[in-house]
């Protein structure tokens, strides 16, 4: 074989390649399944994704939910459970979660075609009454500011809320971030009065 002849077969070669790997696109990762928000309590598990409600379909049904920038749609059947606390329902309860409420969702199947066999829907965090702080007493402490008042107010929403609007004297400190920042905003007198708001029930 000429060199002219070897080396054209080896450029062929080469470009056959190129084409197969092109073809082929770029490698993809699964689907996420679970939000930054729920791995403060929660590690990604199989066969379970975590993420906001957004729909049901009952014609379809189907449901989908957020997880982050990715939407799930995960099939469902008769024999679906809804876990709402120590409340266990079928699909037909599906229809009264609120858009954005946080849920689990138990599938078999894979990512591309999941069905679900039970719903767990996130119940709204209870705060003993004493720990619970009126609005008259929080309007004085923020007459008299946080140094004088002698509190640390801290805000949980996300950044962005924070920046849109907050209650004077807050500091802001996400609930994704306490772990991370906690130590550095939060005061060292273990006995002083911390106050924590967020954007309603959670």
């Amino acid at each position: 074989m000429s060199k002219w002849k070897h080396a054209s077969v080896k450029a062929a070669a080469a470009a056959g390649a190129l084409a197969l790997v092109l073809s082929a696109g770029p490698a993809e990762a699964g689907k996420p399944v679970i939000m930054e928000a729920c791995k403060i309590c929660h590690q990604a598990a199989d066969g379970v994704v975590r993420g906001k409600m957004v729909s049901v379909s009952s014609e379809f049904k189907s449901l989908s939910l957020t997880v982050g920038p990715v939407i799930w749609i995960v099939k469902y059947g008769d024999d679906l459970k809804v876990k709402e606390g120590e409340k266990i329902s079928g699909a037909e309860i599906l229809k009264t979660i609120p858009r954005d409420r946080e849920i689990a969702v138990s599938f078999t199947g894979d990512e591309k075609a999941p069905v679900a066999v039970q719903v767990a829907v996130k119940q709204p965090y209870k705060v003993a009454p004493e720990k619970i702080i009126a609005v008259e007493k929080m309007q004085e402490l923020i007459a008299q500011g946080p140094e004088a008042g002698k509190f640390t107010l801290l805000d949980s929403r996300p950044g962005p809320m924070f920046a849109e609007g907050h209650i004077p004297g807050a500091i802001s400190l996400p609930y994704a971030a306490f772990k991370e920042k906690a130590a550095a905003l939060l005061p060292a007198d273990k006995g002083a009065l911390v106050i924590l708001y967020c954007a309603g029930e959670t």
